[in-house]
């Protein structure tokens, strides 16, 4: 009469293994999305939803790593490189450039602080 422990062997770890690259990059996404479901759940008082809540049925008490490790282990979430994401991120750059509204103003704009450190230098060589 063998018990089985739920926690790390259920789901078992070679299954999770086979769904990412390498043990490091497995607790890196469990625990990103264990964050995320934390944070869900703070924000489910207040009305807020940012986050995603969790993708399968959980129990009483369940701890938000092992609910990201059984989404993780019945392939609900996908594990994506970060080279993919920087990317995304260039392409959106490169054909969007810089979006602003018309009237909208950066508050820390460089150019702001410039044009007025010239007209005070201008002044102070005037007088």
């Amino acid at each position: 009469m063998t018990d089985q422990y739920a926690g790390i062997v259920n789901p078992p770890l070679d299954s999770l293994l086979e769904r990412v690259d390498s043990k490091y990059a497995l607790v890196l996404f469990a625990a990103k999305r264990a964050r995320q479901i934390n944070a869900y759940y703070s924000q489910l008082h207040e009305g807020l939803f940012e986050y995603v809540g969790p993708l399968v049925d959980t129990e009483l008490n369940e701890k938000p790593l092992s609910i990201a490790l059984r989404e993780i282990e019945s392939d609900l979430l996908v594990s994506r490189e970060a080279t993919e994401e920087a990317a995304a991120v260039d392409f959106a750059a490169e054909e969007f450039g810089d979006f602003t509204l018309p009237g909208e103003e950066d508050p820390f704009g460089a150019a702001e602080d410039l044009e007025t450190a010239e007209e005070s230098s201008e002044d102070s060589e005037n007088a």
